[in-house]
């Protein structure tokens, strides 16, 4: 960058530090010469027309007129010069203030010293150097002034009629030379700085937009920006092809015009702040899309953002992660068969053999019997996997529903009463399907008391509102030694046990049917023993289809 600046300026002709607006400099320093020849003018007319009579030349009118003259050819040369740029800006700019100081000091000692006021025109000229040049040049070109007056008063005294207390003058206006040209500087500097700080922020400015109008254009989710009118004032392509081409041109294209339930929902949701859950189908483009409108600065009255989820993607790709866990499940499905299905083959061909003792005989048809079994609760729970969805959700409360479970789990399990304990915070609702909530529950408490202790209140079940607002939790926690830290990532893995004759499916089928109804189910850290805790709704919450949509 100060490589390009440099460049820039010897191109140019201009200092480092007026590179950054080089043709507005030697704009200046020609409107400055344009001023210049004016008064030049000015000046002649004027002694042309009244000659010694005014102020003006009222000591000396023949050297007053060939001074402006001269004044006059000078600005003529110096604006030719400004519009060829040459020589360099630093050159003529001092050339041209130097002879501005010459100038109006002689027309100044023409016209009777300081007391003519002509001295004043010194003023512009320092206070243009001091907008255009760089460094101290400024002050020294104040300085020069100065000394020219103080000369031109001095001259005055020994050889023409001036009093001593003209001093007084000529010294208030010397400090008003340093006086212009510092703070013309400094009103310089300050206004450069700020313009390049302007550049720079519009330079930051366009390249942001630039960068927010690619990511715009790159969402997979359509966003129209519209203002408080309901008026689209910008979209991106995502959009055109999940509504289609809007009928008007851009400039008047309206919501409620390209689709009259999102203009509604664009009016209901300014008003109100609330935002729809259903979803669309456009009937132009046979999409399946959902919308969410974003405030602008938390004022929806000024409009907002609306961001159109294509939800035929996002099934489509559901559908595929589906797919691909299905494989997998197949493959490990296939994989627990063979092995029982190996024993049960070879305890047959054992017994069809013959030659073994009725011991021998009655353990092979065990084998085969328990591994039957095997087969037998692998299906089942496989089946199990289908009933996420068939879901029947109600809202009931826990307590009540905590106290039935635990009579038939206890009876079927053969386990004792006192080992389970219910801890309750109040009687929370929740909203969910009770077959599924009772597998759940079943598949937590069977693994919390296999692995723990087996005393008198071993395992804590807990109910209580949720952490968030509309859920409710129900914690199951043991005393035994927990999970492992290595293998607590792959808890909800299907077909992962530790047990012995387990399936491994427990779990996972539990997590599918707290995912079925909405709720959570999660594995949490607990200093001793295992602990999972469900998070559920309170209200029901019906989860849309792509077939439910509203047609658009």
């Amino acid at each position: 960058m100060t490589a390009l600046r440099d460049a820039t300026a010897g191109a140019t002709n201009m200092p480092p530090d007026s590179a950054d607006s080089p043709n507005n400099a030697w704009r200046a320093l020609r409107l400055f010469s344009v001023y210049r020849v004016l008064v030049a003018l000015i000046l002649l007319a004027t002694t042309a027309i009244w000659g010694g009579e005014i102020v003006f030349g009222s000591r000396n009118l023949q050297l007053f007129q060939y001074a402006s003259a001269g004044y006059l050819a000078l600005g003529l040369l110096f604006f030719l010069a400004t519009g060829n740029h040459v020589p360099r800006f630093e050159y003529q700019l001092g050339v041209q203030v130097v002879a501005d100081i010459a100038f109006i000091v002689l027309l100044t000692h023409a016209s009777g010293g300081v007391q003519s006021g002509v001295g004043l025109l010194l003023l512009a000229s320092l206070a243009a150097a001091g907008a255009v040049s760089r460094g101290q040049l400024t002050l020294f070109y104040a300085a020069l002034a100065t000394l020219g007056t103080l000369l031109e008063q001095t001259y005055g005294m020994l050889w023409d009629d001036a009093s001593v207390s003209q001093y007084v003058q000529a010294g208030m206006l010397s400090i008003g030379y340093f006086a212009t040209a510092g703070l013309a500087h400094a009103l310089a500097r300050y206004a450069r700085a700020s313009e390049r700080l302007a550049e720079e922020r519009g330079i930051d400015l366009a390249d942001l937009a630039q960068v927010n109008q690619l990511v715009i254009q790159d969402l997979h989710d359509g966003v129209i920006v519209l203002d408080g009118e309901g008026r689209v004032r910008q979209r991106n392509a995502q959009a055109d092809r999940l509504l289609g081409r809007p009928a008007r041109g851009d400039r008047e294209v309206r919501l409620d015009g390209w689709s009259h339930p999102l203009g509604e929902s664009f009016v209901h949701w300014r008003r109100l702040g609330e935002q729809s859950t259903e979803m669309l189908r456009v009937t132009a483009t046979n999409r399946v899309i959902r919308p969410r409108f974003v405030a602008l600065d938390n004022d929806r009255s000024r409009g907002g953002v609306l961001f159109l989820e294509d939800m035929s993607r996002v099934q489509s790709r559901a559908q595929q992660l589906k797919l691909a866990a299905l494989g997998r499940l197949t493959a490990n499905i296939a994989h627990e068969i063979r092995n029982p299905l190996a024993a049960i083959s070879h305890a047959s061909e054992l017994i069809e053999e013959g030659g073994e003792g009725a011991e021998t005989r009655g353990r092979l048809v065990k084998i085969i019997r328990d591994n039957t079994r095997r087969l037998d609760r692998l299906v089942q729970e496989v089946l199990q996997l289908n009933r996420r969805d068939r879901v029947a959700q109600e809202r009931f409360a826990v307590v009540d529903f905590l106290d039935k479970f635990l009579e038939g789990f206890v009876q079927s399990e053969r386990v004792p009463r006192s080992g389970f304990v219910v801890e309750a915070e109040g009687n929370p609702t929740v909203c969910f399907d009770r077959a599924h909530l009772d597998q759940v529950l079943w598949n937590l408490c069977r693994n919390a008391w296999r692995h723990s202790e087996k005393k008198d209140g071993s395992v804590r079940i807990l109910a209580a509102p949720g952490y968030t607002p509309n859920t409710s939790v129900i914690e199951v926690a043991d005393d035994g030694p927990g999970v492992p830290e290595e293998l607590r990532s792959r808890v909800f893995e299907p077909f992962f046990t530790t047990v012995g004759g387990g399936t491994g499916l427990g779990l996972y089928i539990s997590r599918e049917m707290c995912d079925a109804n909405g709720a959570v189910l999660e594995f949490l850290e607990s200093g001793r023993g295992a602990c999972f805790r469900v998070t559920c709704r309170r209200d029901h919450v019906k989860a849309q289809r792509a077939s439910d949509a509203i047609p658009i």
